[in-house]
């Protein structure tokens, strides 16, 4: 007699519900997959997407780094991920007085592994812990520039950051770019994270071909994606070409481990850090 299957395993044969986020520099990772068979794909703030895989509603997702510690039993899928090997343009500093007088950063709260990187940078590279708080408490509307008067350094994330100038900031700095200088590694913002108990299937190897037919349409993309999230066209290609690392190899696992370790030892997240689990071999 054949074994029922197990009860606590997802069947691959199944829709598999995918989360990601809708900002530029995901749409290389999710085209063609709007119209994939057995997927189905949901967009939202980086943030949100583990309590999706928390209460079950997503069974992959692009997930923020630092979050791999916040839930046991994920397993990183290796396919693509969001990173840089160096500057970013989308996740930086704005600050009114130098980045070592900093006392206060106000951040957005949209991606937990950029107010991480955040408190460890400012602590191992410039020896400051600021006070932490989310901008919308201390600024107000973070689509709108805050008042220098109110000397207060933001960090923000994302399409909205190339929306604005600076004006008002005279220090800025570009975390991956700080990272980079740090340790001499890459930075993995974020990656395809998979719950415990779900068989993926060919999901690893359709988000793998999805990743190179997005690169491969990068003009496609800036067409259709770059003017309604504010990005000028040019800068907008040369961000998903030059700024923005898709593949996860064995310098951005080693990245991966080494932040983790950090946020661990900065009392980010709880220490030891997790030992990282992958889905599948590199």
């Amino acid at each position: 007699m054949t074994a029922a299957p197990s009860a606590d395993v997802v069947s691959a044969t199944r829709t598999l519900c995918v989360g990601a986020v809708s900002y530029l520099n995901t749409k290389p990772l999710i085209w063609g997959l709007e119209d994939a068979p057995g997927v189905n794909l949901r967009l939202d703030v980086p943030a949100r997407l583990l309590e999706g895989l928390q209460d079950g509603r997503y069974d992959i997702a692009m997930l923020p780094i630092i979050d791999y510690q916040r839930m046991d039993g994920l397993r990183l899928v290796p396919s693509a991920g969001i990173g840089s090997d160096g500057q970013t343009l989308t996740v930086r500093i704005f600050s009114p007085v130098p980045i070592e007088q900093i006392g206060v950063l106000a951040c957005d709260t949209h991606s937990h592994t950029s107010v991480a990187l955040a408190r460890v940078i400012l602590a191992r590279h410039y020896g400051i812990r600021p006070r932490f708080t989310e901008l919308a408490a201390e600024v107000g509307d973070p689509q709108r520039p805050a008042k220098p008067e109110a000397a207060i350094a933001r960090l923000l994330i994302g399409d909205k950051v190339v929306q604005q100038d600076g004006a008002g900031y005279p220090h800025q700095l570009d975390l991956g770019e700080a990272w980079k200088a740090m340790t001499g590694l890459p930075f993995v913002f974020a990656a395809w994270m998979a719950r415990p108990g779900v068989d993926l299937g060919s999901l690893p190897a359709e988000l793998e071909t999805a990743k190179h037919q997005g690169l491969a349409n990068v003009d496609r993309i800036v067409e259709r994606h770059a003017a309604n999230l504010g990005w000028p066209a040019d800068l907008a290609r040369r961000y998903l070409i030059e700024n923005m690392q898709y593949d996860i190899g064995p310098r951005q696992i080693e990245a991966i481990r080494l932040f983790h370790r950090l946020a661990a030892e900065e009392g980010v997240v709880p220490a030891p850090a997790r030992e990282l689990v992958i889905a599948q071999a590199l």
